[in-house]
């Protein structure tokens, strides 16, 4: 049965816009610029900061990051960089009985971010605070604390397969994949990804269905 989902945060939760539009100001180039090199390098199964570093080859971003919070230009998140269908799709999970947490690949100050945007879930984490990010294996480990329940039993939903399906299917827990965002509709009708997830979905308003329809639903 599932008792538990966990969402990732970019491109699942909040879009990415704000974030690849403010590196881009910060570094002096075009936006346009900028983000046709992150959907490079993630095309290439590159991480994405790799964007970041082929602009400024030996850059620190730990250091840039100090700078731009220092400058005042540091990370921002509000209501406007929510998808809509967020609230309405956690607050009908958690109607069914259903556990909802959030984790994601972030710094702590967007963790606190998300947080500040009160969405109707039960755990948020990032992994900053943890020490650990995806795709390690202590991440999903880390994923099945948070959401108090068998790995079976849980949910990851996600838009990345290499740092959200894959290695949660490998850790035990069930998958989801969110096809929006760059990374999302990339890979969202590829049939080796969809082999290997559970459900696909367009909405989270999508999954309090697809969850009762299966046999695992409790």
């Amino acid at each position: 049965m599932i008792r538990v989902v966990v969402f990732d945060i970019g491109e699942t939760l909040v879009r990415d816009d704000r974030y690849w539009a403010s590196w881009a100001d910060w570094l002096g180039v075009s936006r346009h610029t900028l983000s046709a090199l992150v959907g490079a390098v993630t095309a290439m199964g590159l991480d994405n900061a790799e964007a970041i570093r082929l602009l400024r080859p030996g850059v620190d971003l730990h250091a840039e990051r100090r700078a731009r919070e220092e400058a005042g230009r540091g990370e921002f998140l509000d209501e406007s960089d929510l998808y809509p269908d967020v609230r309405p799709g956690f607050r009908a999970l958690r109607e069914a009985g259903v556990r909802v947490c959030v984790a994601g690949n972030q710094t702590v100050r967007a963790g606190n971010l998300v947080r500040g945007l009160g969405l109707p879930a039960d755990e948020i984490a990032v992994s900053e605070e943890w020490g650990v990010a995806k795709p390690d294996p202590e991440f999903f480990r880390r994923v099945v604390e948070l959401g108090r329940a068998a790995p079976e039993e849980t949910v990851y939903v996600g838009d990345h397969p290499a740092n959200d399906i894959v290695p949660a299917r490998a850790a035990g827990l069930r998958t989801c994949l969110i096809r929006r965002g760059p990374w999302g509709h990339l890979w969202g009708n590829d049939s080796t990804i969809l082999e290997s997830v559970d459900w696909r979905i367009d909405n989270i308003l999508e999954l309090p269905s697809l969850l009762h329809g299966s046999s695992e639903w409790s």
